[in-house]
């Protein structure tokens, strides 16, 4: 029997890092495969629990990235010493597995956004990842990195030209069935809940990082187009009230709900017509199969995966952060239901077994590397 081991802080349903761990685990037992975790909590740090947010949440992440980086890394190890015949899979922050997944390069992200090496030196936690990455890409921490696009695999060998381990591509999943479009009934009641009139367009924006996702821009947009309602998903309390300030400011307001941290995004997805990603920077931006696996066309820059699966004028608009508005009176002069149509049936190409057998293909070839099959 294969035998797998992921490692990665947290595993739980939902999008991220962990949503994806959660779903490849469904997808590797369902297979046959024997699966075990080694998270925070087996590296010691079950006790850094995350605030709800302000300065103590950040300061909170950083804490579990160091840990997870430095103790996690000597425990995963011991872990994994433990069970020679596994393959194991890292997520995020620990130097060890035979397969790491690129969810993102920290330098890559910095520049993006502009600005870099004040960005780099006013957070010591980017530098310290920076030189962790650095020694993960540059030695023989890993066999396998799996990137996520073709074009983040070739940033990441543009970024680090003595990268070590062999870089492949391996696209996420989405779940098809929880992920869905819409009924009628389903419609109503979540724009009802959230006082918009079946008239009006909803635009949906779901993101953390208000600033390297694009807010601004998605708030601009709305802004310049009459009749569009913006739903904004994320955020911690401060950034909702820096935005809000912008909302204010661009005299929309009343056309942006504000809905902070929520544990599912489908209700929101459901109430929409059209979805926003005015990103920065994205190493897959798995939120956009979620979008369009619901029947939504995508507005998004050209970032993770979106330049790979979104057709102008099809699924969606691939446009400049500045051209947000551009996109949406495309899609208000479109025929929404062909364009919802599209939308789905772009999603169906990603399933998450469909990605599981991709990765039990790569593990099955390390295996007989690693002489246990």
């Amino acid at each position: 029997m294969t035998r797998i081991v992921q490692l990665v802080p947290e595993v739980r349903a939902g999008s991220g890092v962990e949503g994806v761990a959660f779903q490849l685990e469904q997808e590797f037992r369902r297979a046959g495969a024997s699966v075990e975790r080694f998270t925070l909590r087996e590296a010691g740090g079950g006790w850094l629990k995350l605030p709800e947010g302000g300065l103590a949440r950040t300061g909170m992440i950083a804490l579990r990235v160091v840990w997870f980086s430095t103790v996690g890394t000597v425990r995963a190890r011991r872990f994994l010493a433990e069970r020679p015949d596994v393959v194991s899979i890292c997520h995020n922050d620990v130097l060890a597995g035979d397969i790491y997944v690129n969810h993102g390069i920290v330098r890559a992200a910095m520049r993006a956004r502009g600005h870099y090496a004040l960005r780099m030196i006013r957070n010591p936690l980017h530098l310290f990842t920076t030189l962790r990455d650095s020694i993960r890409y540059r030695s023989g921490t890993h066999r396998v990195v799996v990137n996520l696009t073709e074009g983040e695999r070739a940033l990441l060998r543009r970024l680090y030209p003595r990268l070590k381990p062999r870089a492949v591509v391996i696209p996420n999943g989405v779940d098809l069935d929880r992920f869905r479009p819409a009924t009628s009934e389903e419609r109503a009641a979540e724009r009802a809940r959230l006082e918009i009139e079946d008239h009006e367009t909803v635009a949906v924006f779901v993101g953390h990082e208000f600033e390297r996702k694009g807010l601004q821009y998605a708030l601009e947009a709305v802004a310049a187009v009459a009749g569009v309602v913006l739903v904004v998903v994320g955020g911690s309390t401060d950034m909702i009230a820096d935005a809000a300030a912008q909302a204010t400011d661009l005299d929309v307001s009343d056309r942006v709900r504000f809905v902070g941290r929520q544990p599912d995004p489908v209700p929101f997805l459901r109430a929409g017509d059209v979805f926003l990603l005015p990103s920065a920077y994205e190493a897959n931006a798995l939120v956009v199969l979620e979008a369009l696996a619901c029947g939504l066309p995508v507005i998004s820059t050209r970032v993770g995966f979106a330049p790979d699966i979104l057709v102008d004028g099809k699924n969606g608009h691939l446009v400049e952060r500045t051209e947000v508005a551009r996109g949406l009176e495309a899609i208000l002069q479109a025929d929404l239901a062909v364009l919802r149509e599209a939308a789905r049936n772009t999603a169906e190409q990603y399933s998450w077994e469909d990605a599981a057998r991709r990765y039990l293909d790569l593990v099955g070839e390390i295996e007989r590397e690693k002489g246990v099959r």
